[in-house]
């Protein structure tokens, strides 16, 4: 052993930093080896082995010895690779090192210590690597500096911006750029650019640029054009990399395929504001003289002093300080009076927001109300240094949108528009460069302002507006906005709509591709240690330093792109194991060596005889071969060895014919019994067998040989290999009978094994440029076998062939025509065949090209160019990139193609988008089925151009369907065809084109079950206006049906109604049970087709629509024409169908949608194009046709058509009168002459008719017409003023002045003086016919007394005649309405009232306002009588009385009776009838206008409770509550939609209001207050209501309201009502049937209701015993105990029910109360029926166990004990004479009139007796008693008298009981005008209810089916009859003269009135019974029951006090009948 050697050795034994610090080199050597072996070895980087080694390596790269040094460095990246980021620590030592020593070595030290200091950045030691690299860049050697800059270049390259700070290398960068070096000059250029692709240009220019000589700029300049901004890091850190080691691994087995970027990876974006450091601008502010300045007097001064702070803030990046001072100066000189010092004081906000951002925040706020006020100022200086500003503060993030809410608010109601518009701008540019976060935050505070700002006066503010809106929809999308947005109209939303897709269209859809440096690396290359360095210099494009080529050189020696191929092929079979290829070409083989193969397999003579030279032994031996092979075993291991024999003897050369056949069927036996045949054999063969081809006698051995080749090796690689050697022989017998056989082999095997761009490339390029003909015809054919199997779609590789080959090619391809999959290939190849010879592209095998690099971004922003021309080239040159391509494409990079194609459908210019609709057509048929997916949904754009009138357009979007059909299937298509179907923006002719197109696809398909989503599309087209498209539909619906099948379409058939539904079951031929469905479908789908039927709608019990139908039956209820067409489906003649279909006419939606507006306003475009669209839907095709012509003539005789048809269209003009007064407005804004007084002539008639039908106009009818009506009455021809002013007077006269006065107020503001002169006289006309009505408007007339100033005569003129007018009907008043007058103004009123005086005197028409007045003493002396004699006054003053109809189609047709209604005051009567009208007949939102009315008539008539107001709202209460309880339940049914529940609030408010009066609560009939309570109890009892909109406090209103109904009603109707309400309801008044409920337990829970209600009635029923009727009460009772029955009572009484426990409960409670007496109020219960009444028991059961209790009260005089009335029970009840009756009647009255208490109700009752007996002498009876009492009693006679002839009531009569029940029970006159909808109600709290879930229903109309009325009815008159059985023989003939008599009859009509509600329908002359004549009772006492309330007081003589008073005396009266019929 040498002493080196030992000593090495010895050296191993050493610790390692005497190793590697040793004096001997070699032993550091082996040091530096043995510790880069020992750290690969190590796999835990947290090893403390590594920790010992860190602190080694500052030495070790600093050795003296370059190649220890080289190991060193080696050792030190083992070391990096080893560690973690805890390696970092030694990084700085060790770098400074590496900089020191390393950098100026050899190459290879130079690569390695880039490689070391990479790895460093790897460990995230780049603040050291940074420092290092500053130290290394101030080295003097030039050589030292360029490998520094390269690292720095290759660290930014690989690890991107986000790890390598750029702002530290840019600091380094400006002192390298001078350098004396031009290679560190060059890589510093290289490092720039580099930093340019992290940071962007901007950046980098102007921190850069300016520290550069002018030279490099231009350099650079230069290179910065082939700079792409945009790049990605390959490389990461290490601590990234270790969390990511499974995508890593998969990356590795994927290769280099397409992966999804990760966040982390994304281009990072750089803030130059955080390149730069802060620069501190206060200090040299202060030495500038700013402060000074900025108070001089000069304004040039302070400017500069401004321009100055300016200047120094114009720096990037200011350092924080104290701003506060600067800004309040900034804030005072914002405002200086110069306009230059302000725009310099507001640039110096800019540039300080700037730079400092955030830092500046504060003083943002405090400055932007100023800067916001400041855009008034219109200087464009101004406003645009404002705008810069302001957005400098925004981007800056000073300010936030969520902070600066209310300073928006302040400005956006400034008085300058200008500050609300630019505010609103500035507003817009923050929503757009806000993040969606903040934008969500803040758009509930933005959205409420800009809403209030789109109705702002100025068209620039409310663009602003809707841009903001746009701004935020598109940044968060609409679903955040909807519900703020709800409020818009359809015209707003539809404009704010296409600002948003403009906005999104406006947006370039491209997206340019990331490229990266072409030299980047794989991170897994560089994690591998395959270092290759990269100068910086290599960045550059021009020449290259000398010295850094070979350092390029040898980092070009690793290409970046040398993995691609192994990870390619490893990609491709990495499920498979890897196969070597096949070894195609044979290599040279001696015969001698194919001798010594074949050994023993052949006999030894076999091969001699081959060789010999006479052919007959050839012939021998070839056929010895051939048996000897056929009999060979294991012959595939000698296949190739035989082949070659072959081959060479006796060869292909062989002459004779018979030996050549031999070898041929010899090869094709091998080829075709071998297991695997070698593809060299094939080659071996191939050109001997294509010579045997061309020679005629060998050519079927041949073909048949080569055919057996392709079922071995696959036809490609035959194909393949023929190409080249045809192409190349010089027999063209060779060339052509080869393509012969190719003929048959694509017959055989079919074309998908064949490269079949090869196979066209060929037959092009040889085939058919050959100049044999044979040649040509063979290729021809063969392109034509090809077509059989790929179709048409090869004419696209052929286009540049000649055209008479062309031909020859068409005749060809039409003898093979295209087969697709049925052309099934005859021969299959064996399963050896390399996938390298399969074509993938698709099933046709067609190649297709990939175009995506052709789709550059520069295309792409050219189709978005806003020069047309430029748009047209780039569509033109993407139909040329299809063409390059043979139109046969890949889909890759078409997302992009398609959205901007997309954009350029809705091009303005229609040649473009046809062009476009072609290039569509063109990529989709080029693409195939892939361009579904990449299409992105263009379809439904395409279908859109249906809809344009132009038929040349039409035809190019048919051809695109054509096209895209052709590549993808029809059920791809249906989706997007059944949308475009329904949508209603395609004209007619676009749903023909469409319906025909897709009845052509559907006939060539025998099934299509996708189809069936057609049907519903195409039977809505069955009942479009248009004859052709219905026309089409049917056709259309005919193939649906065939391709659909029957059963699918039954499964269908629901939704289908109408014609359609009918066509569909024709067709379909249906019976049995699905008949029946039919037949029920057919019902709801025909609807009712006449008023009368449309009142009962679906044939339920209750006669009311249910709600689910009522959409339904709106849209179906035919017209007068329309019944023909359900009834035949076939095309009818336009002129047999009705002239205005209104079967889906929705008024009300249309009517929701006017503008009410008094002022006139032209109409807009898209007005005007919605009226054209709602003309075509409803009118009839050839009017709608000439109405909207441009013709005039047309238009006339359109209005010619419609005046013919007027007298019997009317309904149907109704349903669509706002569509007429739409296009009549439109009429009035042309100038024709002759079409308008055309107009004029039919309106009067129009509204004649009206009138006649009793229809008025509604205010949104008003509301279109008379703004338009009133702003054109002004017209400059004096025969048009005239026709307009006769019409205008006719509307007032039939809408209404008071409304219509409004509109003719606004008239005198118009700028048109005519229109002014018009309106002044029509204020006249209205006051002097309609003064009354507009009573309460007089104030308005100071507008026309201000007219009186104008300068025009005329206006002065018409101004001061209506005064006149107004004078002459108000008198001295006039001068309260005119307002404020100039002295002049006031004379000449003064002259001109003087006039009128005059006048009147001359025409005797009295003094002015002297009927007026006297029309008021009239009304407060007399009533109303008086005042409606007074005939002319009377008129005057009521108005016309108008009985309207309602024709809605989704509200029932009634007919409203209005009674006539006087007047007491002189403007209250026909406001009151309005609203009640209103609420009667209006929606529910416009029935608060009408509740609002009768809350304030409410309130007025309170506050005065003893005046006549309220007298007069007593008699219209009963009315009113009926009005109201119709409407709860359609204003609830409305809220229950999502509508708002204000109408609810106010009908409840209303009734409350109503209820707290107990006056009027007592005159409400018990009719309507059955009707009333039900409903109430119904919604309380309704489980939706507190999910409604403000549910809680509707339930809270139902139950006050409830019990203010308790309390203040009319007691008796209360009990009634309610004992009635206790038997089940009718199932019909219930809502529709709940799913989990029966309907038992909801009436259970309903009766529990009621219970509690008369809980609460019976608990106070001690004190208001007096004040109730107990006769009727106990009928009640009776009624509900003979309905249960006794069997039912025990059956109850058992299982404890409520409702009979709370009747026994009100009975017992009675007779407690009333003792015995109880017994003398049962006149309306039949006592003496058999059996006998149950109720008669039950109050002998409690009258027993009461007094055994002592707990029976004392009864009254008139109290009874027995039950001796009923001669049944007491025979000797005859006794009892009727005088001795009478007398004691009379007694007790004579004793209430002694006591002063009952003195008045005694004289009362005294007074009745006179004028029921009037022979009875009652003086009689006191003559015992004093004179003055028979006086006192005589004197009150009289008074009663008197008071009974004015129709007073004593007011000190005790309420003893209330009217009997013929006058409280409604007479049909006074019924319920409109069904009650009565609902059911969730809460009740304070009825103590639990909540039960019901569902809802329509209930009855009480008008129809009233249940207390058939109960009472029915009832009444059965017991009447038991009665009269018994007594009609005796007394038919009348009434006899007794007193007995008179009063029996009395008591048979009571109760025949109480029985039968007064059945009488008809109006009854009501007659006076003041009278005292003889007449006889039974003539007299009905009518007195005929009418109730207080109205029968007034009229009829009849008080409500006179029966009550003589309870008493019905029950005496009753008991009278047994005893005088046995006296008798």
């Amino acid at each position: 052993m040498s002493e080196e050697e030992k000593l090495l050795k010895e050296a191993k034994k050493l610790p390692w930093e005497d190793r590697l610090l040793h004096k001997n080199w070699k032993v550091r050597n082996e040091a530096n080896i043995d510790l880069a072996a020992l750290c690969d070895s190590i796999a835990d980087p947290k090893d403390s082995r590594l920790r010992d080694f860190g602190p080694l390596f500052k030495k070790t790269v600093a050795d003296s010895n370059a190649p220890v040094q080289e190991k060193a460095l080696d050792a030190l990246i083992a070391f990096l690779r080893a560690a973690d980021a805890d390696g970092a620590r030694y990084a700085k030592e060790v770098c400074d090192a590496i900089v020191a020593k390393c950098l100026t070595g050899r190459t290879k030290t130079v690569e390695k210590a880039q490689a070391a200091f990479m790895l460093w950045i790897e460990l995230e030691a780049v603040d050291q690597f940074l420092d290092a690299m500053e130290k290394a860049i101030k080295n003097k050697v030039a050589k030292a500096v360029v490998p520094a800059i390269d690292v720095m270049f290759q660290a930014l390259s690989e690890f991107g911006a986000k790890v390598v700070p750029p702002k530290r290398i840019l600091k380094m960068l400006p002192e390298l750029f001078d350098h004396q070096d031009q290679n560190v000059r060059a890589s510093s250029k290289g490092l720039t650019l580099e930093l340019c692709r992290w940071i962007g240009k901007d950046p980098v220019k102007s921190i850069l640029f300016e520290k550069m000589r002018d030279t490099m700029k231009k350099e650079l300049e230069a290179e910065l054009v082939n700079v792409t901004v945009t790049a990605k890091p390959s490389r990461k850190i290490r601590s990234e990399q270790d969390k990511e080691p499974e995508q890593e691994a998969i990356s590795e087995v994927a290769g280099p395929g397409p992966t999804v970027e990760s966040s982390d990876d994304a281009p990072q974006e750089i803030d130059e504001y955080e390149l730069v450091d802060p620069v501190d601008i206060l200090t040299p502010l202060e030495k500038s003289g700013f402060w000074d300045g900025v108070k001089a007097t000069k304004w040039s001064e302070r400017k500069e002093a401004v321009a100055e702070l300016t200047k120094l803030a114009s720096t990037k990046r200011i350092a924080p300080g104290d701003f506060t001072e600067v800004c309040r100066t900034l804030k005072k000189l914002i405002t200086d009076v110069n306009i230059a010092v302000a725009v310099e004081a507001i640039q110096a906000l800019g540039n300080l927001a700037r730079g400092l951002r955030l830092h500046f925040s504060g003083s943002s706020r405090f400055l932007l109300p100023i800067l916001l006020e400041k855009l008034k100022e219109k200087k464009p200086t101004m406003t645009e240094a404002l705008s810069q500003t302001l957005q400098a503060m925004h981007k800056a993030g000073c300010l936030n949108l969520v902070d600066i809410v209310e300073d928006i608010r302040t400005a956006v109601k400034n008085k300058v528009p200008l500050v609300r518009s630019l505010t609103l701008n500035w507003v817009t540019f923050c929503i757009e460069t806000s993040n969606k976060a903040v934008v969500l935050k803040a758009h509930k505070d933005y959205v409420p302002i800009c809403m209030e700002s789109l109705n702002d006066g100025t068209p620039d503010v409310r663009d602003a507006a809707f841009s903001a809106l746009a701004a935020m929809a598109k940044l968060v999308g609409m679903r955040p906005l909807e519900r703020s947005l709800e409020k818009l109209d359809d015209v707003r939303r539809k404009k704010l709509s296409e600002m948003i897709v403009g906005s999104e269209a406006g947006v370039s859809t491209n997206t340019s591709s990331v490229q990266t440096s072409g030299g980047s690396i794989p991170s897994s290359v560089a994690s591998e240690g395959a270092f290759v360095r990269r100068s910086a210099a290599s960045m550059l494009s021009g020449k290259r330093p000398v010295q850094a080529a070979p350092a390029i050189k040898k980092g070009g020696s690793v290409k970046p792109g040398a993995n691609k191929k192994s990870d390619g092929t490893g990609q491709l079979k990495s499920s498979k194991p890897i196969e070597p290829p096949e070894d195609i070409e044979p290599a040279e083989m001696s015969l001698e060596e194919i001798e010594s193969r074949l050994g023993s397999i052949l006999q030894a003579d076999t091969v001699s005889q081959l060789k010999s030279t006479v052919w007959k032994e050839r012939l021998e031996a070839i056929s010895s071969l051939k048996q000897q092979v056929e009999g060979l075993q294991g012959l595939d291991q000698f296949v190739e060895i035989l082949i070659r024999l072959l081959c060479t003897v006796p060869g292909w050369s062989e002459k004779n014919v018979q030996v050549q056949q031999q070898v041929i069927e010899v090869v094709t036996y091998i080829a075709s019994t071998a297991t695997k045949f070698p593809k060299k054999c094939v080659v071996l063969c191939l050109l001997g067998i294509s010579e045997r081809v061309a020679d005629i006698k060998t050519r079927a051995y041949a073909m048949k040989c080569l055919t057996t080749f392709c079922e071995a090796v696959g036809p490609g690689f035959v194909f393949e290999r023929l190409y080249k050697i045809m192409k190349e022989h010089k027999n063209p017998k060779v060339l052509s009978e080869g393509i012969l056989w190719m003929v048959s082999a694509v017959e055989d095997f079919g074309v998908s094994h064949l490269k079949l761009k090869d196979l066209i490339d060929f037959c092009k390029e040889t085939g058919l440029q050959s100049s044999a003909a044979a040649t040509r015809n063979s290729t021809i054919k063969l392109l034509g076998i090809v077509h059989k199997f790929v179709g048409p779609d090869i004419k696209g590789f052929l286009t540049d062939v000649k055209p008479a080959l062309l031909s020859a090619l068409d005749t060809e391809y039409e003898k093979n025509p295209f087969e697709g999959a049925s052309a099934a290939p005859k021969r299959t190849v064996r399963a050896s065949e390399s996938n390298s010879s399969v074509s993938v592209s698709g099933l046709d095998g067609l190649p297709r090209e990939d175009i995506s690099g052709k789709i550059t971004p520069v295309l792409l922003k050219s189709l978005e160019s806003t020069d047309w021309k430029v748009r047209l080239e780039s569509i033109e040159a993407v139909n040329k990139i299809l063409e390059e391509a043979n139109k046969r494409i890949q889909p890759t990079g078409t997302v992009e193609l398609f959205g901007a194609l997309k954009g350029r459908l809705l091009d303005s210019n229609k040649n473009l988008v046809m062009a476009t609709l072609t290039t569509i057509g063109s990529v989709a048929s080029a693409m195939g089925p892939a361009v579904e997916k990449s299409s992105k949904g263009i379809l439904s754009d395409v279908l859109k151009c249906l809809g344009d009138n132009k038929k040349h357009m039409r035809e190019c979007t048919l051809a695109t369907l054509d096209s895209w059909l052709g590549a993808v299937h029809l059920d791809k298509m249906v989706p997007y065809i059944t949308a475009a179907l329904t949508d209603t923006k395609h004209g007619t002719e676009g749903r023909k084109d469409l319906l025909d197109w897709l009845t052509r696809q559907l006939s060539g398909l025998s099934d299509f079950s996708d189809a069936i989503q057609l049907l519903k599309p195409a039977c809505s087209a069955m009942t479009d206006k248009s004859s052709d498209v219905r026309k089409a539909a049917e056709t259309c619906i005919n193939e649906i049906l065939r391709v659909s099948g029957q059963e699918i379409v039954e499964k269908n058939l629901k939704d289908l109604h109408g014609p359609a539904l009918a066509l569909v079951l024709e067709r379909l031929k249906l019976s049995g049970a699905f008949q029946e469905s039919f037949d029920s479908a057919k019902a709801i789908s025909m609807g009712p087709t006449s008023k009368s039927s449309s009142r009962v709608g679906k044939s339920t019990s209750n006669g009311v629509m249910k709600p689910g139908n009522r959409a339904m039956s709106s849209r179906v209820i035919a017209t007068k024409g329309s019944r023909t067409e359900l009834l035949s489906v076939q095309d009818i003649a336009v002129q047999s169908q009705a002239l205005l279909n209104v079967k889906d006419s929705s008024k009300e939606d249309r009517e929701r949608m006017v503008v009410r507006r008094f002022k006139f306003e032209e109409p807009r475009i898209e007005q005007i194009q919605d009226l054209e669209n709602d003309m075509m839907r409803y009118f009839r095709e050839d009017l709608h046709r000439r109405l909207l012509s441009t013709d005039f003539k047309k238009q006339v005789d359109g209005l010619e058509m419609l005046q013919k048809a007027l007298p019997s269209i009317t309904k149907e003009i109704i349903e669509v009168l706002d569509i007429l007064l739409r296009w009549f407005v439109l009429q009035f804004c042309k100038s024709n002459t002759t079409c308008l007084l055309k107009v004029l002539e039919f309106l009067p008639e129009l509204f004649d008719t009206l009138r006649e039908e009793a229809y008025s106009l509604t205010e949104s009818e008003a509301a279109i017409f008379l703004p338009c009506l009133v702003e054109k009455s002004g017209h400059n021809i004096e025969k048009v003023r005239e026709k307009m002013r006769e019409l205008t007077k006719q509307i007032v006269n039939i809408y209404s002045a008071s409304k219509s006065f409004p509109y003719i107020l606004e008239g005198l503001r118009s700028k048109n003086n005519r229109t002014r002169i018009e309106c002044a006289d029509l204020v006249g006309f209205i006051i002097d016919h309609h003064g009354v009505e507009i009573s309460g408007q007089l104030k308005s007339l100071q507008i026309v007394a201000s007219l009186t100033a104008e300068r025009d005569g005329e206006i002065r003129k018409a101004a001061l005649n209506t005064l006149a007018t107004g004078y002459k009907i108000l008198g001295e008043d006039i001068w309260r309405y005119v307002g404020k007058l100039t002295d002049a103004q006031r004379s000449m009123l003064d002259d001109r009232f003087k006039w009128k005086v005059r006048e009147m005197e001359k025409k005797k028409e009295g003094r002015p306002g002297e009927a007026r007045a006297a029309l008021r003493r009239s009304v407060r002396e007399n009533g109303s009588d008086v005042a409606e004699q007074s005939g002319e006054v009377s008129r005057s003053v009521s108005g016309p009385i108008i009985t309207r109809k309602n024709f809605g189609h989704t509200e029932l047709h009634m007919d409203q009776q209005l009674l006539p209604h006087t007047l007491a005051s002189a403007n209250g009567p026909t406001d009151w009838n309005e609203a009640l009208e209103i609420i009667s007949f209006g929606s529910p939102e416009q029935s608060v206008e009408g509740m609002k009315v009768v809350c304030h008539e409410l309130a007025q008539a309170t506050s005065d409770p003893d005046g006549s107001a309220m007298d007069e709202l007593v008699k219209d209460a009963d009315r009113l509550v009926s009005c109201l309880a119709t409407k709860v339940a359609k204003t609830f049914d409305f809220s229950l939609t999502g509508a708002s529940s204000r109408s609810c609030k106010y009908v409840l408010n209303t009734l409350m209001q109503t209820f707290q009066n107990k006056r009027l609560a007592h005159a409400v009939n018990e009719s309507t207050l059955d009707s009333l309570i039900t409903e109430l109890l119904l919604w309380l009892l309704d489980e939706r209501v507190p999910h409604m909109d403000d549910g809680s406090q509707l339930l809270k209103a139902l139950n006050v309201l409830m019990l203010k109904i308790l309390d203040n009603a009319d007691r008796t109707s209360s009990f009634v009502v309610l004992i009635n309400l206790l038997s089940p309801l009718d199932p019909s008044r219930w809502p529709s049937p709940a799913s989990n409920e029966s309907l038992a337990s909801r009436n259970q829970k309903f009766s529990d209701l009621v219970v509690k209600c008369l809980i609460k009635l019976t608990k106070v029923l001690q004190s208001t015993i007096y004040d109730v009727d107990l006769d009727r009460i106990l009928q009640s009772i009776h009624l509900y105990l003979q309905d249960l029955g006794m069997e039912e009572i025990r059956r109850r009484a058992g299982a404890d029910d409520k409702p009979l426990r709370m009747v026994k409960t009100v009975l017992h409670e009675l007779v407690k109360l009333r003792g015995a007496a109880i017994k003398g109020h049962l006149s309306m219960v039949p006592i003496d029926m058999k059996p006998q009444p149950i109720i008669l028991a039950y109050i002998d059961l409690n009258l027993e166990t009461l007094a055994a209790a002592r707990m029976l009260t004392s009864s009254g005089p008139g109290g009874q004990t027995h039950w001796g009335d009923s001669a049944a029970n007491n025979p000797s009840s005859g006794t009892h004479s009727a005088d001795a009756q009478l007398k004691q009647e009379l007694a007790a009255i004579f004793k209430k009139i002694g006591d002063k208490q009952t003195c008045t109700i005694g004289l009362y009752e005294l007074y009745r007796i006179t004028q029921l007996y009037p022979k009875v002498d009652i003086f009689a009876q006191l003559q015992n008693a004093s004179e003055a009492f028979r006086t006192y009693i005589r004197d009150g006679l009289a008074q009663m008298e008197k008071n009974a002839a004015a129709g007073r009531t004593p007011s000190s009569l005790p309420m003893s009981t209330p009217p009997p029940s013929a006058l409280t029970i409604s007479s049909p006159e006074f019924a319920p005008l409109s069904p009650v909808h009565t609902n059911a109600l969730n809460d009740a709290k304070s009825l103590n209810i639990k909540s039960d879930p019901t569902n809802f229903n329509l209930p009855p109309s009480y008008t129809e089916d009233n249940r207390a009325m058939n109960a009472l009815t029915s009832r009444g008159i059965t017991s009447e009859n038991s009665l009269g059985d018994q007594r009609n023989d005796r007394f038919i003939t009348g009434v006899n003269s007794g007193t007995l008599d008179a009063i029996r009859e009395r008591m048979k009509s009571m109760q025949l009135a109480a029985a039968a509600g007064n059945p009488n329908t008809g109006s009854r002359p009501l007659m006076s019974m003041n009278d005292n004549s003889s007449q006889g009772l039974s003539s007299q006492i009905p009518h007195a029951s005929d009418r109730s309330g207080v109205e029968n007081t007034v009229q009829g003589g009849v008080l409500p006090m006179d029966e009550k008073a003589l309870s008493g005396l019905q029950a005496r009266m009753e008991r009278l009948k047994s005893g005088s019929m046995e006296h008798v």
